[in-house]
C-alpha cells in the first residue's frame, strides 16, 4: 500500500472524524488507521476484528489505533500484536499528534459536509460509557462553527451536518450558555446560500424554542428529526437514566407535525434493556407507530462492562435477539408505507457518488446515469422497490 487507510467503525461522528483524519494524513505512506467504538462490546470486538483483518491485509504497513476504544480498554488493545501505537482519542484531530505538518487540509467529501460542532457528554446514561471514552461536554464557539461551514462550502459541499455525540448540550460550556437553535440561526443567517442544513441525532428533551420554531417553518433546515429516544417505556428510560419520558417524545413530534406535515421521524431504540419486561418491549413497539419512526436504528441490548446496566438483572440473548429483529420488523414495515407515500411525487435530491441520492427528509432515490455528485436536482420516483425510490 501507499496512500494511508482509515478504518472507522461506530457512530456518525467517527465516521466524520475519519475523513478529517485522512485528509490530514494524505502525504502519509504504508499507514492503517483504525478509528475505534467501543460504545457496546460488540463494538469493541468489531474493533478488533477490525484490527486483525487491518494487520493481514497490510503485513508491513504501520497500524495506529485511536477512538473511544483507546480510552476504555487501552490494555485489551495494547495486548494486541496487531497494534504498532496509539493515539489520544481527545487529540486524534490534532496534527501533532501524527508528526504531520499543521495545515488546514481541504475537505474530502465535496457533496455533504460533517461538522462536528459539539464533542464529549456530560450525562450519565447507565448503559453508555462514551463519557469514559471523549471526556465532557466541550462546544465550538460560534465563530468557529461559521469559519468551518464557509470552508466547506468554499469547496462545493451542498449540505451541511452538524453533528456531535451529544448536539443538544452544545453551547452549556461557552458564556451565556447560548441554546442550540441560536447556533442554528447563526449559520442559515451567515450563509443565505446554503440550502441544506441537517441536524444529526437529537435529545429531544433539550430542543430549545427557537430550534423548535426553526424545524417547524425554516425550509433549509431539512425536515428530517432524529431523536435519541432509546425506548417506548417510562420505566425503563428511568433505569438507562434518560431525562425523558415516553409522552416528551410523543409531544414534540405531535407538536413538530402539525406545523410540519412533511417531517420525517427517526429514532435510537434499544432491544431487550436490562429488566426489560413484554410490557415494555410491548411498549417499545408502539412507540415505532406512535411516532411514525421512518428511520429507526433498532439496538439489541448487549451488557457494556463498567457502566450501571451491566450490573442489572440481564434478558436472556435469545429474547433480547427475538424483540430486536421484531422491532426491526415494526421499523421497516413503518418505513416501507412511508416510502411508498413518496412515489409519484417531486423531490428535490442531493447526488451522492454512488448513482444515488436523498431527499430533505433522507429517503434515498436512485438517480440517472452520469448525475454529478453534489448536484441538487428534482426528481418524480415512479416506484419504490429494494430499500430505493426509483
Amino acid at each position: 500500500m501507499s496512500a494511508p487507510q482509515v478504518i472507522s467503525l461506530g457512530c456518525r461522528l467517527n465516521i466524520s472524524e475519519s475523513e478529517q483524519i485522512r485528509a490530514m494524513l494524505a502525504q502519509e505512506r504504508d499507514l492503517v488507521v483504525v478509528n475505534s467504538c467501543a460504545v457496546t462490546s460488540e463494538a469493541v470486538r468489531q474493533t478488533r476484528q477490525a484490527i486483525r483483518r487491518a494487520r493481514r491485509d497490510n503485513p508491513a504497513a504501520r497500524l495506529l489505533v485511536t477512538g473511544c476504544a483507546t480510552e476504555v480498554e487501552r490494555e485489551q488493545l495494547a495486548a494486541m500484536p496487531e497494534v504498532d501505537g496509539f493515539v489520544a482519542n481527545t487529540a486524534k484531530l490534532d496534527p501533532r499528534a501524527w508528526n504531520v505538518p499543521a495545515a488546514v487540509p481541504a475537505p474530502q467529501d465535496r457533496t455533504r459536509a460533517f461538522i462536528a460542532v459539539q464533542n464529549g457528554c456530560d450525562h450519565a446514561c447507565t448503559f453508555c460509557i462514551i463519557p469514559q471514552g471523549r471526556g465532557p461536554s466541550r462546544s465550538l464557539t460560534i465563530a468557529q462553527v461559521l469559519a468551518e461551514v464557509e470552508r466547506h462550502l468554499e469547496y462545493g459541499a451542498s449540505e451541511v451536518v452538524l453533528t456531535g455525540v451529544d448536539v443538544t448540550s452544545w453551547g452549556h460550556d461557552l458564556p451565556g450558555n447560548p441554546p442550540l437553535g441560536e447556533l442554528v440561526q447563526a449559520v442559515l443567517d451567515t450563509f443565505p446560500n446554503l440550502t441544506r442544513l441537517r441536524m444529526s441525532s437529537l435529545d429531544g428533551i433539550e430542543i430549545d424554542p427557537l430550534l423548535f420554531e426553526l424545524f417547524a417553518g425554516e425550509q433549509r433546515l431539512m425536515p428530517h428529526l432524529h431523536l435519541s429516544l432509546q425506548h417506548g417505556h417510562d420505566l425503563v428510560l428511568k433505569r438507562m437514566k434518560r431525562r425523558h419520558l415516553r409522552h416528551h417524545a410523543v409531544d414534540l413530534v405531535e407538536r413538530l407535525v402539525a406545523l410540519r406535515p412533511d417531517l420525517a421521524v427517526g429514532a435510537d431504540l434499544i432491544a431487550g434493556f436490562p429488566t426489560e419486561t413484554d410490557d415494555h418491549h410491548a411498549a417499545n413497539l408502539s412507540i415505532v407507530r406512535d411516532l411514525r419512526i421512518v428511520h429507526g436504528h433498532i439496538f439489541p441490548y448487549s451488557p457494556r462492562p463498567g457502566t450501571p446496566a451491566a450490573r442489572m438483572p440481564q434478558v436472556e440473548r435469545e429474547t433480547v435477539k427475538r424483540r430486536a429483529a421484531q422491532l426491526r420488523a415494526v421499523a421497516t414495515q413503518t418505513r416501507d408505507e412511508w416510502l411508498a407515500s413518496l412515489v409519484d411525487k417531486p423531490h428535490s435530491v442531493l447526488a451522492e457518488r454512488d448513482g444515488t441520492g436523498y431527499t430533505p427528509h433522507f429517503a434515498r432515490v436512485a438517480l440517472p446515469h452520469g448525475t454529478t455528485p453534489g448536484e441538487i436536482l428534482t426528481v418524480t420516483p415512479q416506484r419504490y422497490e429494494n430499500g430505493l425510490l426509483q
